[in-house]
């Protein structure tokens, strides 16, 4: 019994990821950092300008930020001088201190 030669038999289609980047990205060079934050206050987008400060601060994810709540970062009206805030992949805390321009937004 002879076998059909499956492999004449191809659906074309385009691939997903065909003429994009993939794979490691390079890290964000400070020049980038310092214009978006710049950028942010400018806007005076304060939420994001505050996440992003955080972020730096701290080395958390965007992720593990937005899960914080306000009660992780205030106690009776007053905002918190360290935070401390859980990684999502190692599963450990990491502390960080809120910076007195993050604080004044």
């Amino acid at each position: 019994m002879e076998t059909p030669n499956l492999s004449a038999i191809r659906a074309l289609h385009r691939s997903g990821n065909k003429g994009r980047i993939v794979g490691q990205k390079r890290p964000v060079k400070p020049k980038h950092v310092w214009s978006t934050r710049v950028r942010l206050e400018l806007v005076k987008n304060h939420r994001n300008f505050a996440l992003l400060n955080m972020a730096i601060d701290s080395k958390l994810c965007g992720c593990e930020l937005v899960k914080m709540k306000v009660a992780d970062v205030m106690v009776s009206g007053q905002i918190k001088e360290r935070v401390s805030g859980l990684r999502s992949k190692i599963q450990k805390p990491v502390r960080c201190e809120i910076d007195a321009i993050t604080k004044s937004l």
